[in-house]
């Protein structure tokens, strides 16, 4: 421990965060180390508790010396939150990302869209920020930011004036934070339910009974107790939406609890006072009963929410804690995953987890890669395959050579990509957003003039019409229209493989009129396999192979894979050049060599192609030297899947770049009308812009560097499972799975969840308007305004969850035998 720790610990009149003398009989500590420390206010407190629950408590045992005391009146300001610039602790969880820097951050309070919105637009006001997006399913928020201009601490500073306590986004911590949380859900559900039971019991006798039946004095009793009852209810159930009430009004941004507060407060204080003075009308089971359904509705929509959204914390925890490794001298080592880098050799047993990305370079085994590709049958794997961490191990033991570890492993970019979906929402839930906040500023301004008609009307009344007004008119449902929606249909895409990092894409999938292919590695694996070698001129078939793999030395192309045992070290190429479309050049021993299209390797020379299939050119100094056929493997369902597309009334394309004969045999072969050959990526872009300009909404499906211009230019893109990073940072959604069909679900799905966000918003709305002139009228009195309110939002929130049981209509043709194609 720091001899500044130790100072704290021999000082019990010094305070464990800051130094400053501890008042006497001050309440205020923290427990670390099963030890409780004195703190000298609420504001170190508030902090000691966000390091040490932030899972960051040893910032306390290695510090060095003591943070500087501000001065009390600048207590509130970016100081107070000081520690976490600390570059040591940012190291954890702030990620570098060009000249700026980018964090996750837990956020305690978030209820509704209202919030989201006002995080958002206060940390955007932030000069230095340059986005923020709230993630309202994981109740976390994605800040970036340039560090030059703008600290963490003043981020953290500001979401704390505006009543959310924040705190560096740590999986474990976070869950905890957030099982809490639902702890204290049920506690107060519970209270509220025991309350509102106890108060109707009180209050049956008062309504079933006839004047007189009951004696003064027993109505005095039932009074008093259902007051002493209610008590609990409005100031342990129902304080969540007190405090939220005074933080929106504070920041001026009028959200659900405040008209919800106002009713439960009205109708308790009026109710007291009722039964103090022993005059007036007694609506005490009305509040109990308010409090527990609008507490269940939202139980059971945080519920749904946490259920369907989970899948971030477990894919987060996802890489074992341990690895082993081998090491130089054949000895095995165990240590933390997060130690290893690029070229460890780790020993990956039966039953264990694949602790990062890598290449098996001995063994065959079973791996359960659900977690990723949401396919449960177990996939064999054997030398030479990739493996991605987080796979479990089923059969035998693997070695395997590590690619990527930790941050860099694929796992891990999957959480930056989910939280990437929420910082763009489409048209429908920013239309509900809005919707949302002005109807409750509209909702307070009729309540003021209905609450004055009936003064002149019948002042007994008068209340709980109000009352009425207030809750059954309550905007739950219409903010949560559209969240829960996104949410499940989330959800659902990920357990089935498809990873959506982009919010909007889910709308644009839903309206697709054209889906275009490209080939190689899309409708095939992009296992490119090499069959023949035919020598042109005096060089042999094994130095041809060795020149052509030296020019794929650092390609990622499929065809580049094929050449790779071919690959020797003596052999190396300088000034190599890939030209997009075409193919590579470099030159070894002195002499420029291409390997590529014909028209490129050695133009001016009119070279039939020597057979069907796809055929590469390999020429020294624009003369032609040798024929190099290549096949691939047609995936197993990408018929099927062409089939299921052109029976859902969609248009299916074929766009490559390879030659007419292979493009058009696989065309044929798979039942594609529309097919174009030795199209460029600007020729590709050109066809999508054309499509585009006749109305039809475009989804493109690739995997390559080359196809990035067309996944941008699409109405929505999808990488496939093995696409390289650029492709799938540029997509709005990736395949995880190897499974073309899921193309087909994500279109689905896609469909449902923009039908039912519809349903849900047209729902919301009318029963909105359906139930306000009901309650003005006053034929609707508080408690079933109750039911009404939370009854709609858990209509909306039922009719979300009817994504979790979705499943895809019966395809129209069975699932042809994998073959090779000459492609």
């Amino acid at each position: 421990m720091s001899h500044s720790a130790s100072a704290a610990d021999t000082a019990v009149d010094s305070c464990y965060h800051c130094g400053s003398l501890v008042p006497a009989g001050a309440p205020w500590s923290i427990t670390l180390d099963e030890r409780d420390h004195p703190l000298c206010c609420p504001g170190c407190e508030a902090v000691a508790h966000a390091i040490v629950d932030g899972g960051l408590g040893s910032y306390y045992r290695f510090r060095t010396e003591l943070p500087e005391r501000p001065d009390e009146r600048q207590a509130v300001k970016a100081e107070t939150w000081a520690v976490f610039d600390d570059p040591g602790l940012q190291r954890q969880f702030v990620h570098a990302d060009g000249d700026q820097v980018h964090a996750t951050l837990a956020v305690d309070g978030i209820t509704c869209a209202a919030c989201a919105w006002l995080i958002e637009h206060r940390l955007n006001d932030l000069e230095g920020v340059t986005s923020s997006a709230v993630n309202l399913s994981h109740h976390r928020v994605r800040v970036a930011w340039d560090p030059a201009r703008l600290k963490l601490s003043r981020i953290l500073a500001e979401m704390a004036a505006i009543g959310y306590s924040a705190q560096p986004y740590e999986p474990d911590a976070a869950q905890q934070r957030l099982q809490f949380e639902e702890r204290m859900n049920i506690r107060r559900l519970i209270v509220a339910a025991v309350g509102m039971a106890q108060v109707m019991m009180f209050s049956i006798p008062i309504y079933m009974t006839a004047p007189g039946e009951i004696s003064e004095d027993f109505y005095a009793l039932f009074h008093w107790l259902s007051f002493a009852l209610a008590t609990p209810v409005v100031f342990f159930s129902a304080m969540p939406f007190f405090r939220n009430a005074v933080r929106d009004l504070r920041t001026r941004v009028l959200g659900m609890d405040v008209p919800v507060s106002i009713a439960i407060g009205g109708a308790y204080l009026a109710s007291g006072y009722a039964v103090i003075a022993d005059t007036g009308e007694v609506y005490f089971d009305s509040v109990a009963m308010f409090t527990f359904f609008l507490l269940f509705g939202r139980y059971v929509e945080a519920r749904a929410r946490r259920r369907s959204g989970h899948t971030g914390n477990i894919m987060a925890g996802a890489l074992p804690l341990s690895a082993v490794r081998l090491e130089a001298n054949g000895e095995e080592r165990i240590l933390p995953a997060s130690e290893l880098v690029a070229g460890d050799r780790v020993i990956v047993k039966p039953g264990h987890g694949v602790p990062a990305d890598g290449v098996i370079e001995e063994g065959e085994s079973s791996l359960d890669e659900s977690m990723l590709t949401g396919e449960y049958l177990p996939v064999t794997r054997r030398a030479g395959d990739s493996v991605t961490g987080g796979s479990q191990n089923i059969e035998s033991p693997l070695m395997v050579r590590v690619t990527h570890a930790g941050k860099d492993a694929r796992v891990a970019s999957i959480v930056d990509l989910t939280d990437r979906a929420f910082a763009s929402r489409p048209r429908l839930a920013q239309l509900a957003a809005r919707m949302s906040h002005l109807f409750v500023l509209r909702l307070l301004v009729v309540t003021v003039c209905v609450t004055t008609a009936w003064w002149f009307i019948d002042p007994s009344r008068m209340l709980w019409v109000m009352l009425s007004v207030l809750v059954v008119t309550c905007p739950c449902a219409l903010a949560l229209a559209t969240p829960t929606a996104l949410t499940a249909g989330h959800g659902q895409l990920r357990r089935r493989g498809i990873l959506i990092t982009r919010a909007d894409a889910i709308e644009s999938l839903s309206q697709v009129d054209r889906v275009i292919f490209d080939k190689t590695g899309t409708l095939t694996c992009g296992e490119m396999q090499l069959i023949d070698t035919r020598p042109l001129d005096a060089i042999t078939d094994e130095r041809a192979r060795t020149i052509a793999a030296t020019l794929e030395a650092h390609s990622e192309h499929p065809i580049a894979r094929a050449f790779r045992p071919w690959r020797q070290a003596t052999v190396d190429a300088s000034d190599r050049t890939s030209r997009t479309g075409q193919g590579v050049e470099g030159v070894i021993d002195g002499k420029r060599w291409r390997l590529g299209r014909a028209d490129f390797v050695a133009p001016g020379h009119a070279l039939p192609l020597p057979g069907e299939g796809q055929w590469l050119l390999l020429g020294e100094e624009g003369e032609p030297r040798a024929w190099f056929a290549l096949r691939d493997r047609l995936r197993e369902d990408a018929a099927e899947t062409v089939a299921v597309l052109k029976a859902r009334g969609i248009q299916v394309e074929l766009l490559s770049g390879d030659t007419t004969e292979a493009v058009r045999a696989m065309a044929e072969h798979l039942g594609i009308e529309t097919w174009r050959a030795g199209a460029s990526p600007e020729g590709k872009l050109a066809r999508i812009r054309d499509c585009q300009a006749a109305g039809e909404k475009v989804a493109m499906i690739g995997d390559g560097i080359n196809d990035v211009p067309v996944l941008a230019g699409a109405d929505v893109s999808i990488a496939m499972n093995g696409a390289t990073d650029l492709a799938r940072t540029s997509a709005d959604a990736v395949l995880l799975s190897p499974r073309l069909l899921r193309i087909v679900e994500a279109i689905e799905i896609a469909r449902a969840t923009r039908r039912i966000m519809r349903q849900n918003m047209i729902w919301s709305v009318c029963y909105n308007f359906s139930a306000l002139p009901l309650a003005a009228i006053g034929i609707v009195p508080p408690w079933v305004a109750a039911l009404g309110m939370s009854g709609s939002s858990l209509v909306v929130v039922g009719n979300a969850l009817r994504l979790n049981r979705f499943r895809l209509r019966p395809a129209p043709l069975p699932a042809p035998e994998a073959r090779l194609v000459n492609a």
